[in-house]
């Protein structure tokens, strides 16, 4: 978040998470020489989507034919549509190396698409063979992406990275104990799923930075009062700290699902079976979409509630936004991503039906844990809603089968990122040690809970969950709730703990009165 622009978390991600952690993911990692990488002395970079095949790119086409005469592979690209599209591959940052994505050709047999260690350049320049070209320039994360193409470049041996889902004995045999090239091709590039969760991080950490930019921005701006001659803090409005407040309930609901991931990826690698890593994978994807689109959201919202000056650079909003959208994009577009696991779902997911009760009174809408059961009850019908639009669906048509489910569909996935946001945030109040942080975490954990339940209350009231007396009440509950939060907005920025020299830098973060010195060119 100290590079607003998100240039430096890019790139860190690739070379670090992708190239790095791809190379360590695979046989051989010890007896490769790592240090000009780790050293930093050449970049890495991931080479996998092509122009033609991006969320499709288990059928991307450029390939690495195994060459019998010397052991080696022949990588090449067959035509303009086979180009690597938006890899930082340009001589930008000095002599780089990939690993790239290619289908592995034995005997003329294809084998699957498998990663391939490949030098790109050195300090000459780019090596024979390889062509790269810039993209134009776009929003967001200033890095040097670019079309890139392989014209018959000679790699050795070693340059396959090999594992159990596949490798070629001293004969040039192929032997995998994976019988389906599409799942070589997931584990080949596994790190991607550890790359949503890089995405998650990034979109978290720049939600945290707009959010303490903006609430102390409004502690400091000074607007009319309501008295002659008064002058009062903008957070003062429920308006303005209404909507900041709200931000700041999804902030931590993201952090925490963030966390919560993270330990269970964490707890699988050390020893989870298959089925539970593929549960843990989908559900990385779906975190990893619904913080992404919060954070697009709450960070457009900081931006505008500092108003003009929210759109200075020296401010550390207006960036946040744009480079935002490169999160949602990247390691596999949200809505894909929400339709796989929609379709899986559908048929592998059964969420808990708790026995249905009686709604109660108002008061039963304080407590965190029915809303969250309510929420739950929101996910079982949507995802009912799916099955049965499924079920009438045409059976000779699939694609059409499948759009008359889509959107039931995707709205259990949106309901289900949400109740597993709520659960981390449960168990985050649940640890609290200090009984005025768990207090003040709860009404915050109720503030996102209520936000939620909003747009299903129809459901519920007509499944008998709520009451039409609770229905009416909910607007009144969340607006005592912002007003009771509105006190606290401040100790609640403190918990995101950004660096003091990070906050020092930001004008909007210490002064109501902005100096000109701070937009101030040397030129002027």
């Amino acid at each position: 978040m100290v590079d607003g622009g998100g240039g430096l978390c890019t790139v860190a991600s690739i070379h670090y998470n992708l190239f790095l952690g791809s190379l360590l993911d695979h046989e051989g990692a010890e007896r490769r020489d790592l240090s000009d990488f780790t050293t930093l002395r050449r970049t890495g970079t991931f080479l996998c989507t092509e122009l033609d095949h991006g969320n499709d790119a288990s059928a991307l086409e450029t390939t690495a034919e195994l060459d019998p005469a010397t052991g080696g592979f022949v990588l090449n690209t067959p035509h303009p549509g086979a180009q690597k599209f938006m890899p930082n591959t340009s001589m930008t940052g000095g002599p780089k190396s990939a690993v790239v994505a290619a289908r592995l050709m034995v005997d003329g047999r294809d084998e699957g698409v498998f990663l391939f260690l490949t030098p790109l350049s050195d300090e000459r320049g780019l090596l024979p063979g390889v062509r790269v070209r810039r993209l134009p320039l776009r929003t967001g994360a200033p890095v040097d992406h670019c079309l890139t193409a392989f014209d018959r470049v000679l790699l050795p041996r070693d340059a396959l990275l090999e594992s159990e889902h596949g490798r070629l004995d001293a004969d040039g045999r192929f032997h995998s104990g994976l019988g389906n090239r599409r799942k070589r091709f997931l584990q080949s590039i596994g790190r991607v799923t550890m790359g949503k969760l890089c995405m998650s991080g990034a979109a978290v950490g720049a939600t945290r930075a707009a959010l303490s930019i903006a609430v102390r921005y409004g502690d400091h701006r000074q607007v009319s009062g309501p008295r002659a001659g008064e002058r009062i803090p903008v957070n003062a409005h429920r308006s303005h700290h209404g909507r900041l407040l709200k931000g700041l309930a999804s902030a931590y609901a993201m952090t925490f699902l963030h966390r919560s991931v993270l330990a269970r990826w964490a707890a699988v690698h050390a020893g989870g079976d298959a089925g539970e890593r593929a549960d843990t994978e989908r559900l990385i994807a779906i975190a990893k979409s619904w913080i992404t689109w919060q954070a697009r959201d709450i960070t457009i919202e900081c931006r505008e509630r500092c108003g003009a000056q929210g759109l200075f650079a020296a401010n550390g909003l207006s960036e946040f936004p744009q480079y935002v959208e490169g999160t949602i994009t990247a390691e596999g577009d949200n809505l894909v991503i929400w339709v796989k696991a929609a379709a899986e779902m559908l048929f592998e997911h059964q969420p808990p039906r708790a026995t249905p009760e009686p709604p109660g009174d108002v008061e039963r809408l304080t407590d965190p844990r029915h809303l969250r059961g309510l929420l739950a009850r929101a996910e079982a019908a949507w995802q009912d809603r799916a099955r049965a639009a499924l079920r009438r669906g045409p059976s000779g048509d699939p694609v059409e089968r499948w759009n008359g489910a889509s959107s039931a569909a995707l709205e259990m996935v949106s309901v289900h990122a949400r109740l597993q946001a709520a659960d981390a945030f449960l168990d985050a109040v649940a640890r609290a040690t200090d009984p005025g942080a768990r207090e003040l975490l709860a009404r915050l954990c109720r503030l996102f809970l209520l936000q939620q339940l909003g747009e299903h209350t129809g459901d519920l009231l007509a499944d008998g969950q709520l009451s039409a007396e609770q229905v009416r009440a909910l607007p009144q509950l969340l607006d005592e709730l912002l007003r009771d939060l509105a006190p606290h907005m401040t100790d609640l920025i403190e918990g995101f703990d950004l660096p003091t020299a990070y906050l020092e830098g930001i004008p909007l973060a210490n002064s109501g009165r902005v100096s000109l010195a701070d937009y101030t060119t040397e030129a002027e």
